[in-house]
């Protein structure tokens, strides 16, 4: 088995656990392991993964491949700790383990034997399929999800018995039927994973591959689809009881799956694999925030100061980059909202769930067939501001929606909260204000920002670390104007001090020694507040000079 961790030049890692087999690296669509970069050719290079040991080959790239600063030809044998260069990007290698067998196995004979199971599940699948069409006139659309299960099951059975009396020795004929149900009328391949509470991403390229996420760590699954028509089937499954639809006229749709985990699937004529589908599981299990301290994504005074802020309708907004957590932290932040409250949510496909007794959720809607009926996000915050909302929660601003939620948050509506893509709280005032300009109001760039320096209270930086961690990296305050630009000062930041032993990325969460302005708006209101909680500037400034001199001793060694 083969661990390596692809860096990108921000330095995040992405780790891929390789089992025994062929694999190439490239910038094309088809290749196994995608490195997006222009220097990168279509299949720049192959892998081979053996049971204790790898291989690497050039494969008459461009810009050559190289492993130790040398340039490689054919079948150049990888150590642990060699580091691939290919493109801008660098490939770590982290460990090679040796997979120990009882049995040598028989990769010819294993693959037969898988295909045969395969082309038997696809000939059940087909007559299951058809068994059930007959069956539309009569009372199948009245089913509920259980009572369709346990007909497809039957049908499944009947049809075994009168058209295969054997079946292979490699499966069991009670997982036989498992599997053909599940594709018939259910998820299919990814059932078991959406059970495993380790998993917490899955990405459907093709029927032929299916690669997960557990812990952490990308891994390309033995399971599979029967045929490209079966994932088409799961794929209009999760989207249909949402009025929703794909096709070649619409082949690309957001939806959700009835636990609330974020789906997404595009399909032919624009994904070349074949139907692709990506699933971010819903975590099922409530988190609060004593779980994001358990799991270092802040610390109590962080915790103690952001309760602060939405228990006194402080505009919050939650900045990161794709699975960062931005709405896992929405979520949480959510719960010290008052239940006296009357709390309106927009989004694009409903992922919060909050637990006050007086939730009104909002959610969009694509064109029809003919191109009608499309209601934006922007026309739910619209129509919100009418509906009396004490808050607006949006679960991500991505277009002209923005400047309608800064006019809600100038405008009585204090204690608004939502999300952004950005790297950095700098760059997403930057992006917000781009975003209020789709609006398409000519609106000049200084009047913007007054108005999101008078909207914007607090900005969350919350980011996904090279180690797997999410983090909430810094807390700043919008203090105001200064001529055109909008000021930042920073509250909380997390500083990092290297790796430790397991290449966890070691830290500490530290408070910048300012507290924010409103804290004497409500200290004169009565409120006590501990401004302890944000540290002194001096014990900040001595922990970086110690951290320099750490990473300084470390660098020498």
């Amino acid at each position: 088995m083969l661990i390596i961790d692809v860096l990108d030049e921000f330095k995040n890692k992405t780790r891929y656990q390789l089992k025994p087999g062929n694999y190439t690296i490239g910038k094309g669509q088809t290749c196994d392991i995608i490195l997006a970069d222009a220097l990168v050719s279509r299949e720049h290079a192959k892998l081979i993964v053996q049971s204790d040991s790898a291989t690497i080959s050039d494969n008459k790239s461009t810009n050559g491949s190289y492993v130790n600063q040398e340039r490689i030809g054919d079948d150049y044998k990888l150590s642990s700790g060699d580091e691939i260069k290919i493109g801008s990007l660098s490939i770590q290698v982290s460990s090679i383990r040796e997979q120990k067998q009882t049995t040598k196995p028989r990769p010819k004979a294993v693959q037969r034997e898988v295909r045969e199971v395969t082309q038997l599940k696809q000939k059940i699948h087909n007559l299951i399929l058809d068994h059930l069409d007959l069956r539309k006139r009569t009372n199948l659309h009245g089913m509920t999800a259980d009572e369709l299960r346990v007909e497809a099951d039957k049908a499944t059975r009947e049809v075994i018995k009168a058209n295969f009396p054997s079946i292979p020795k490699e499966i069991t004929e009670e997982q036989l039927i498992k599997e053909v149900v599940a594709e018939a009328v259910g998820l299919g391949a990814l059932e078991p994973f959406l059970e495993e509470e380790s998993v917490t991403e899955i990405m459907v390229n093709g029927p032929d591959q299916i690669v997960i996420e557990r812990n952490g760590i990308l891994e390309f699954s033995e399971h599979r689809f029967t045929s490209e028509r079966s994932l088409r089937g799961v794929i209009d499954r999760i989207v249909a009881p949402l009025g929703r639809r794909i096709d070649e006229g619409s082949p690309m749709v957001d939806a959700r799956l009835p636990d609330g985990s974020r789906v997404n699937a595009i399909i032919p004529p624009l994904a070349l694999n074949g139907p692709t589908l990506t699933i971010r599981k819903f975590s099922k299990k409530k988190l609060y925030i004593e779980d994001l301290i358990k799991f270092e994504s802040l610390d109590e005074n962080m915790a103690q100061f952001l309760q602060l802020c939405v228990e006194h309708k402080r505009n919050i907004v939650i900045s990161g980059g794709t699975g960062s957590g931005k709405t896992t932290t929405l979520n949480i932040l959510s719960n010290f909202i008052g239940d006296e409250e009357r709390i309106l949510t927009i989004e694009d496909a409903a992922e919060l769930q909050l637990n006050q007794p007086h939730v009104v959720s909002l959610e969009s809607r694509p064109a029809n067939i003919e191109g009608k009926g499309l209601v934006t996000i922007r026309e739910l915050v619209i129509n919100a501001l009418r509906m009396r909302p004490d808050r607006i929660v949006i679960g991500e601003c991505r277009g002209g929606e923005a400047l309608d939620m800064l006019q809600a948050m100038n405008t009585g509506h204090s204690g608004s909260m939502t999300t952004g893509h950005a790297n950095t709280p700098r760059d997403f005032l930057a992006r917000l204000e781009v975003m209020v300009m789709m609006a398409g109001l000519d609106l000049p760039s200084k009047a913007i920002r007054e108005q999101i320096a008078s909207a914007v209270d607090i900005i969350i930086q919350q980011n996904r670390l090279a180690d797997g961690s999410r983090r909430i990296t810094q807390i700043m305050e919008v203090s105001g104007m200064e001529g055109d630009a909008i000021l930042l000062q920073p509250l909380f930041e997390f500083k990092r001090m290297g790796l430790d032993e397991n290449n966890k990325i070691r830290g500490k969460y530290m408070g910048h020694g300012y507290a924010p302005n409103f804290y004497r708006e409500l200290e004169e209101g009565g409120a006590s507040l501990d401004r302890k909680i944000f540290g002194d500037a001096p014990e900040l400034e001595q922990y970086e000079k110690s951290a320099d001199q750490m990473n300084e001793l470390a660098n020498r060694r």
